[in-house]
């Protein structure tokens, strides 16, 4: 029996998603899921600062970073995207999130992608921190992965929030972070 394409990337998604679930993870308390967060947030950050130069200096300037190693969307229809990832400060980890994301209209397919949000300041860092779900809005600056090796040098504090998409891979076109909700966890 031959499958149809569309049957295929129904169940390709479906697969996806299921492998998002938190739950079929193993990451209750202490089962050792924060180290490899760390490690993964840590492989994330070299590769930014080897491929990206302006990430090294942006860094320095930002009050902290969200690193967001991997980011698994799918969808058919109905899409949603799971991630987990780690808050620095001063180059020290403070605090695990995940980020959670659903959609609804004209798509198929899979994807993964990496994210890094920069808070340039103190005030939109401690909006962050304080929410019990922060999600993304008008106030971030969305920088393209062609602008890593200048963007520590064109930034201005102006931009409360800057984000950074790369590593994209998979069958959906274009990553985005709208909708993303981020919430803090205890990995």
């Amino acid at each position: 029996m031959q499958l149809s394409r569309r049957a295929f990337m129904g169940a390709g998604a479906a697969a996806t998603l299921a492998g998002c679930n938190p739950s079929m993870m193993g990451n209750g308390v202490g089962s050792g899921a924060s180290a490899q967060i760390d490690a993964r947030v840590q492989a994330t950050q070299t590769y930014l600062f080897n491929n990206y130069p302006g990430t090294r200096e942006l860094t320095g300037k930002a009050r902290g970073v969200l690193y967001m190693p991997l980011m698994t969307e799918a969808g058919f229809g109905i899409g949603g995207g799971f991630g987990r990832g780690a808050l620095q400060i001063n180059g020290v980890t403070v605090d695990y999130y995940s980020a959670t994301k659903a959609s609804i209209g004209f798509q198929i397919g899979a994807q993964q992608y990496a994210h890094a949000l920069f808070f340039m300041t103190d005030a939109a860092l401690q909006d962050f921190r304080r929410s019990p779900g922060w999600a993304g809005s008008a106030d971030i600056r969305y920088a393209t992965p062609e602008e890593g090796g200048s963007i520590g040098k064109e930034t201005t504090e102006l931009d409360p929030v800057i984000a950074l998409v790369f590593g994209q891979q998979g069958l959906i076109a274009g990553a985005t972070l709208a909708g993303v909700k981020y919430t803090r966890i205890i990995p």
